[in-house]
This record gives structure tokens, C-alpha cells and sequence, in this order.
């Protein structure tokens, strides 16, 4: 009778871990869909995830179980659900290091960069072999004008990847909108080979070896897929923004960031920060 109440009283925790390696498969699944730029099959994943994780939930509050529960309203770009899940995850785990991770993404998605940076910091005391890597928050330091923090930290990125366009582009917005563009240009961070299209073209451009149109023509060169053509236009449109907005043309600036936003939607962080950028200009208007 007892070896029957020992094994009742462990249900809980094995429904916990049942349910909650189902929900990260089903996550899995809406993050690929998400990357291949099938919103409506990752939606459904995500949807089905949280259906799972309201069940869950009702076996016993575990940092784990939230965790889950908030990526899944994370993809479905429910930001604020996903925020309050994080939330409930520190609060049950104050060393949960991955909650503040994840809430510092989902406070800059909804434009509190303070509130970013905080959580990320707070991850990086956590965790701080992850430092050199943390380009998410460069970003956030670079909405917040703290340029000098964020050229420091894309700098520190170097010591992960040196073939990184992007990386070098953020470390050059950083030191122009301190120093000015030409300063900016000088002290452009060299990188290798950049695999991506039109990626090398961008990098170019800000070097001031390219013009606009070699960063469209390179995107839609050879012959790519519908997804990949999406993929490489959002990018080219992003940083053609970024681009026209740190060489004082606003204009051109919001008209870029609108059509990546608008018209080439991608799974990834960068999608959102092009959003939020998008939405800062339409607010100075």
C-alpha cells in the first residue's frame, strides 16, 4: 500500500516531464516552420504547444514547464503572455539564467529596451561565457545610445566569428552615430567570407565599394527558391534602412525597413528588430 502512495505521489512529476518533452518537440516543429517561412503550420504547432502547456501546468509549477510555455507564445508573437511566463520561471528560479535570456528578447520586441538590456545582463552574470557572443544585446545597447557599450560588445563578438556581416554592420551604426560615418568606415571590422546572400554586397556598401542596387541585384541573383529570395531580400531591405537612416535620409530609411517588415517576413530575431526600427521612425514622423 505505501510502494502504491510512493508511486502516485511521483505521477506529477512524471506527467510534468512527459508533457513538457511533448511541447518542446511541438516547439521544434513551429521553430522550423518558422525558419522556412511557413507561419501558418508554425502557428498551429505553437498553438497545440500551448494547449499542452495549460495542461501541464496543472500538474505543478516548474521553471521548465513556464519556460516551454512562454516560447511557444513567443512564436506565436504573443510577447507579453511570453513575458509573464518568463517572469513566473524566475520567480520560481532565481538562477534561472535562460528566463532572463529569453525575457530580454521579448521586452525589445516590445520596445523596452531598458528592461532588455536588465534581463540580459542579468543572464551574462549568470552565464558569463556566453558574453562574447551576445550580439542581442549590442543591439539593445545600440536603441538605447549607449554606442560606445555596444561597439565594445560587436568587438567581443570577433572573438566567435569573424565572418559575420552583420556584426561588423552594428559595430559600424555604433561608431557612427558617435564619431560620424567616416570614422566609421576606418574602423570597419575586417571579416572573411560571409556565406550569405547579399550579405558581402551589404558589407560593401557600407565600406562605400557598392551602391544600392548591387545589394538588390545580389539578392535576387541565381535563381532563388521563393523562401530563399524572401530571406535574402528582408536582409538586403534591413540594412539598405539602416544604411540610408546613418547617412541622414529618413525617408529612404522608413521606406526599406517598411518593405523588409512588410513584405519579407522571416523567422528570426531579426525580423523584430527591423519592426521595432520601423516603428521608431514612424513615431519621430
Amino acid at each position: 500500500m505505501r510502494l502504491f502512495s510512493l508511486l502516485l505521489l511521483g505521477l506529477p512529476a512524471l506527467a510534468d516531464s512527459t508533457m513538457i518533452e511533448q511541447i518542446e518537440r511541438l516547439l521544434s516543429v513551429s521553430q522550423e516552420a518558422l525558419l522556412k517561412n511557413e507561419f501558418e503550420k508554425s502557428a498551429e504547432a505553437a498553438k497545440r504547444a500551448l494547449a499542452l502547456g495549460d495542461k501541464e501546468l496543472t500538474f505543478g509549477k516548474t521553471p521548465r514547464a513556464y519556460l516551454a510555455h512562454g516560447r511557444a507564445y513567443e512564436l506565436l508573437g504573443r510577447h507579453k503572455e511570453a513575458v509573464a511566463d518568463f517572469t513566473r520561471a524566475i520567480e520560481l528560479d532565481p538562477k534561472a539564467a535562460e528566463a532572463f535570456n529569453l525575457r530580454g528578447s521579448e521586452q525589445f520586441k516590445l520596445g523596452h529596451l531598458a528592461e532588455s538590456l536588465a534581463d540580459f545582463d542579468r543572464f551574462l552574470k549568470l552565464r558569463p561565457d556566453a558574453v562574447p557572443g551576445h550580439w542581442k544585446r549590442g543591439i539593445t545597447l545600440y536603441y538605447l545610445g549607449k554606442y560606445d557599450e555596444g561597439r565594445k560588445q560587436f568587438e567581443g563578438y570577433e572573438k566567435v566569428d569573424t565572418n559575420d556581416v552583420e556584426n561588423a554592420v552594428w559595430h559600424f551604426l555604433c561608431v557612427a552615430r558617435k564619431d560620424g560615418v567616416k570614422k566609421a568606415r576606418v574602423s570597419l571590422l575586417k571579416i572573411g567570407k560571409d556565406q550569405r546572400v547579399p550579405m558581402m554586397e551589404v558589407y560593401a556598401l557600407f565600406a562605400g565599394k557598392a551602391k544600392r542596387e548591387d545589394v538588390l541585384k545580389a539578392a535576387e541573383a541565381d535563381r532563388p527558391t521563393a523562401a530563399q529570395k524572401n530571406a535574402r531580400l528582408f536582409y538586403a531591405h534591413l540594412y539598405l534602412g539602416l544604411y540610408h537612416e546613418v547617412h541622414g535620409n529618413a525617408e529612404r530609411a522608413r521606406k526599406h525597413l517598411s518593405e523588409a517588415t512588410d513584405n519579407h517576413r522571416v523567422g528570426h530575431y531579426m525580423w523584430d528588430v527591423a519592426r521595432v526600427h520601423r516603428d521608431l521612425l514612424r513615431k519621430r514622423e
